[in-house]
């Protein structure tokens, strides 16, 4: 009876672990752009960490501790500050990642990101990749519409895309 009673508890636990078990899933958004200047020109751009607003459209804003790794910066947006961390910069592989450190679903609807920038060669110039992996701003089962996972990839495609075209525009002066 009692071994009974035992599977009985496991099959009701099992039965209830799928919805215990949801939560936000990751999310990511990449883009590419062509740019008509040298790999080191378009590099020096993004190297400086904190002059980001110096380029990208979206950004009103920008300063940042330095340009090394553990470095952090503060960007200002339309509708608030972001504050991200730098974890890696490969001069050598002209490759940045960072990640956010603080916050502000008004600013941005997603709850983190770590983000990867990188200028390699390319015909007539470089290429620039930027891919972000991140979460929807609202974790909770069912977010509101303005921070749910199609909010969070619209704004972040829409940043990463703004950026490269700012960066682009940057390039050619």
């Amino acid at each position: 009876m009692l071994q009974r009673l035992a599977f009985a508890a496991a099959l009701l636990l099992l039965g209830l672990s799928p919805v215990t078990a949801h939560g936000p899933t990751p999310q990511k958004a990449d883009d590419r752009v062509t740019i008509a200047a040298p790999p080191e020109t378009v590099w020096k751009l993004i190297a400086a960490f904190g002059s980001i607003a110096d380029w990208h459209p979206l950004v009103k804003q920008s300063k940042a501790t330095g340009e090394a790794a553990g470095a952090e910066r503060t960007i200002t947006l339309a509708k608030g500050e972001l504050v991200e961390g730098l974890d890696e910069v490969d001069a050598g592989a002209r490759r940045l990642s960072y990640r956010l450190s603080k916050e502000n679903v008004e600013a941005l609807p997603v709850s983190f990101y770590t983000v990867t920038i990188e200028v390699t060669p390319a015909a007539g110039g470089s290429e620039v990749s930027w891919g972000a992996r991140f979460y929807r701003a609202d974790t909770t089962n069912e977010p509101p519409e303005n921070l749910n996972d199609e909010a969070a990839v619209a704004a972040m495609t829409d940043f990463i895309r703004q950026g490269l075209e700012g960066l682009k525009k940057a390039a050619a002066k």
